[in-house]
């Protein structure tokens, strides 16, 4: 064999390394790439993989899918008449958990779903899309959406059923009490107002019939600080001995 000729398969190879490596790496870059995906969904990507009995592969090819199909989406802005709104009706479950829990959560469900419509995600009448949705945007606390859904739509003998599962009385008490303290997160995620809150009460009605707030928030726009100030809103956790029967 010539020179020549073992000097072109070397070259042969190496192109065909090369080109298999670039290959791979782009098929990496394709499925989000593990690392960057866990980065990016936390608590849900650890999730993901659990539902697919440790099959990170598999866990990745969806997280993708999810990306692809609602990373696009760009959220709506939410004026501050109507976010004070859902935060009058929020403070008014969380008031309502000491008599009535259930109702809370309920209630504390149904309000998730419309703040996310309102912030332009899939429509709550379609669960599974619209928390799939959430989880590309708001991957840390969408658990709390899923675990308030859950809770919300338990019935009193599976609720009953749990709290005699060898753990007290007042279990399924404290199971939501943790659902609504988890589903706040998400709630608060979705109704801070960012920049284009600020410009959409500047533009609309919303600032001319509440100046005093309009001016609010051209002030957190320039300092930044609307979003500490905002959670200040809701002071209010139930906590263990809010709860009746807890």
């Amino acid at each position: 064999m010539s020179t020549g000729l073992i000097i072109a398969l070397i070259v042969i190879v190496a192109v065909v390394i090369v080109v298999a490596a670039v290959l791979a790496q782009r098929a990496r870059r394709g499925t989000g790439g593990g690392g960057s995906l866990k980065r990016r969904f936390g608590p849900e990507y650890d999730r993901t993989v659990t539902r697919y009995d440790g099959d990170e592969r598999a866990a990745a090819r969806e997280l993708t899918e999810r990306v692809k199909r609602h990373g696009s989406m760009e959220k709506r802005p939410l004026p501050s008449a109507e976010r004070e709104r859902y935060e009058s009706r929020w403070a008014a479950a969380q008031e309502r958990f000491v008599d009535s829990p259930r109702e809370a959560v309920s209630e504390a469900d149904r309000l998730l779903s419309e703040v996310a419509g309102a912030r332009g995600f899939p429509d709550g009448g379609h669960y599974e899309t619209q928390l799939e949705a959430l989880s590309v945007h708001h991957a840390h606390h969408v658990h709390g959406y899923r675990r308030v859904h859950l809770a919300a739509h338990t019935t009193g003998d599976s609720a009953q059923r749990h709290a005699g599962n060898g753990a007290g009385p007042g279990t399924g008490t404290e199971e939501l009490r943790e659902a609504m303290i988890d589903a706040r997160a998400l709630f608060e995620d979705l109704v801070t107002p960012d920049r284009r809150d600020a410009r959409a009460d500047r533009d609309g009605t919303a600032g001319r019939e509440n100046p005093a707030h309009d001016g609010t928030a051209r002030r957190d726009e320039r300092d930044g600080t609307a979003a500490g100030r905002h959670r200040s809103h809701l002071p209010w956790v139930p906590t263990r001995r809010h709860a009746k029967g807890s």
